[in-house]
């Protein structure tokens, strides 16, 4: 039976000079975990202005990336392209830094400049029409117009040093004459600005009308200018994306690195040359450390290893060691499930492989259809290929294509693809051919008046509680192993799920096969085979406290032990029953799921069949339906018979699951 990977406590002493190398290692390496789960959270320590510089860095390249519209995305983040950061890479991210500020700063002053053009063009072309003085336009608006004659060799610098708060326009070719347009409450600043430059205002006439046509035509005209020039710096900014996106990505991916170092490195234990590192390493990979390291530090490193039995606080029971499953492709597509559920123990039998078989076997049997499991195995060869990306699901891949293949085989059985139960006639009549006289299909689900459909359809109730048997063995089987590893006999022996528990279920169901298939009687040594182990499995507490060597026996009393020996006497029959009946429902779905290819087959045949609009539509969303929903419905289902009937066996205290440092897309 596969167990947990074995794993080694391993000591390292680096000198300051090569700590920065190391911890790249090991975060490239993916393969270790830092003993106490603080090491890797900044501590109180006194900073190092370079990690701070870094830090900086990583921050402006992020901040860049994400307002060019380039963000770094983690399928990108691949730590094997790239390193730490070096000198150069300091260089080269100050330099596009300060350009991308440069270049934002001249696009946000161009922006502001664009936006009041267009206010002030707005507001003026508003009472363009208006039959008032002109005198009275600043009562009616936040607008202040003011004309007035400039030095033509200073229009230039009027506009330059008006730039934030008035547009200038000038309102004659030489230039001499200049209108200023600004917000009142900007008004009196630009005032005294004005007169610092040399404006003459000049007085407008009482009676004038309106907005003068060459205003807003100057007006007009400078909004245009504006918005070119605005466009054009997008433009700029759009260019200087494209041809700095990877640039900027490798030196985000070597700060970000360099980041996370530099927090893993506050918190080590150190003196002022020499850090301590301790971390969980697969015993198969303790050996690779040791070479890689020292070839690193040019034998600048000291390294001492320890089995789990040697570290105190394990011992003390204070940690627990990490827990690490190996296996391959397929079986490895399943760990999350036993994972979500909790982490073995460590040293114990490793149940992921028997998942992966039951889940691939319970789904098939619950989804019986050809072209239906057709479908999971073309979207998992998809998924496998990233044509189909759908983020974290893609490791499932191996999934999708096992339940499909198990599906499209209980469909062979039952004759169905995409609901059509004529297709597959043929395949049936030649295989059943060898065994006597030709029928279709070879199994068959749906009810009918033939004798042999139901003593099928029996049958396959029958299957399903004999896999549910089987799944139960092995858990009661696997809790057995486990204790007796762990040297828990009391455990291991007693209870309802200890070895008596087990053997009350496993002599209840072959005295209930001989009964009906042997028409045996029940005799004496029956009873008293099925007496002695319930009553070891429910009034177990004397026997697991003897073993155990816990005293009193009776910790709460005679009078108390008896009636909870009753409860859990109850709890085992009612228990042990649950566990088996439960399975039935793995053939219920079976039948459902052929009830539904009828149905679906039915709407079809009455919408004109296959060979009509409507019949193909029904056929295909239909279809759609039943892979979507019902896949989704059989998926829980495996998942809950498994977590209930297989899992509670032996699942009465998690681990720790191994979590190696890794660097991320931060």
């Amino acid at each position: 039976m596969a167990r947990t990977a074995e794993m080694r406590l391993i000591e390292l002493m680096v000198l300051k000079q090569d700590i920065s190398s190391v911890i790249e290692y090991i975060g490239k390496k993916e393969s270790f975990q830092f003993q106490d789960s603080e090491r890797d959270k900044p501590k109180e320590k006194k900073s190092d202005s370079e990690l701070d510089v870094d830090h900086n860095f990583y921050t402006s390249l992020r901040n860049a990336s994400v307002n060019l519209g380039i963000p770094l995305s983690d399928s990108d983040f691949d730590v094997k392209e790239c390193s730490s950061p070096s000198a150069k890479d300091r260089e080269e991210a100050t330099r596009i830094i300060k350009a991308y500020n440069d270049l934002q700063t001249e696009l946000e002053e161009k922006t502001a400049e664009a936006s009041k053009c267009a206010d002030a063009y707005k507001e003026a072309l508003a009472f363009a029409n208006l039959k008032v003085s002109f005198s009275e336009l600043d009562s009616l608006s936040f607008l202040t117009l003011r004309v007035g004659k400039i030095d033509a060799a200073s229009f230039d610098n009027i506009k330059s040093s008006l730039a934030v708060m008035a547009v200038v326009i000038a309102l004659g070719e030489d230039k001499s004459h200049v209108l200023v347009a600004s917000s009142k409450k900007n008004s009196a600043q630009v005032d005294v600005e004005l007169k610092k430059l040399g404006f003459v205002p000049l007085e407008i006439p009482k009676d004038f009308q309106g907005v003068p046509e060459d205003v807003l035509e100057g007006l007009a005209n400078q909004k245009k200018k504006v918005e070119e020039e605005l466009a054009e710096l997008e433009k700029t900014r759009g260019n200087f994306a494209e041809t700095h996106k990877n640039l900027i990505h490798n030196l985000i991916k070597s700060f970000a690195i360099g980041v996370q170092i530099s927090d893993i490195v506050k918190g080590l234990e150190a003196t002022e040359l020499v850090y301590r590192i301790t971390g969980w390493v697969p015993l198969s990979e303790t050996e690779t450390y040791m070479k890689e390291l020292d070839n690193i530090t040019s034998g600048r490193i000291a390294f001492r290893e320890y089995s789990p039995f040697e570290v105190p606080s394990v011992v003390a029971g204070k940690e627990q060691v990490p827990v690490k499953l190996s296996h391959g492709k397929f079986v490895k597509s399943f760990e999350r499930m036993i994972f979500s559920y909790g982490s073995p123990l460590y040293g114990m039998i490793d149940p992921t492989p028997f998942v992966a078989v039951f889940f691939t076997l319970l789904f098939g049997i619950m989804f019986g259809d050809l072209g239906q499991g057709l479908v999971f195995v073309l979207v998992g060869i998809l998924m496998a290929a990233k044509v189909i990306k759908v983020g974290g699901w893609n490791k499932f891949a191996p999934i999708f294509i096992a339940i499909g293949v198990s599906s499209s085989l209980m469909g062979l059985l039952t004759g169905e693809f995409f609901s059509n139960e004529t297709l597959l006639e043929p395949f049936a009549e030649w295989v059943t051919g060898f065994f006597g006289s030709p029928h279709a299909p070879i199994l068959k689900m749906m009810p009918s008046s033939d004798p042999s459909s139901i003593i099928a359809m029996f049958g396959v109730f029958g299957v399903a509680v004999g896999i549910g048997f089987i799944i139960n063995t092995i858990g009661l089987l696997l809790n057995f192993v486990n204790n007796l590893r762990c040297r828990r006999f009391d455990e291991a022996f007693f209870g309802k799920n200890g070895l008596a528990g087990a053997i009350f279920f496993w002599y209840v169901i072959v005295m209930v096969i001989r009964m009906v298939v042997f028409h045996h009687s029940i005799a004496v040594y029956d009873w008293i085979i099925i007496g002695i182990s319930l009553f070891l499995a429910a009034f177990a507490e004397p026997f697991e406290n003897l073993v155990a060597g816990r005293r009193p026996l009776l910790e709460n009393g005679f009078g108390t032990y008896l009636i909870s020996g009753l409860v859990e006497l109850i709890e085992v029959i009612s228990g042990y029953l649950s566990n088996t009946v439960s399975f039935v429902r793995v053939g219920a779905f079976a039948l459902s799921h052929a009830v539904l290819d009828f149905l679906i087959l039915t709407l079809t045949n009455m919408c004109g069949g296959e060979g009509s609009i409507a019949g193909i539509l029904i056929l295909v969303v239909g279809n759609a339906i039943i892979i979507l929903l019902e896949g989704m419905i059989v998926a829980i289902q495996v998942i809950r018979l498994q977590y209930y009937e297989f899992f509670s066996k032996f699942f009465h205290e998690t681990g720790r699951e191994f979590k190696p440092f890794r660097f991320v897309n931060k």
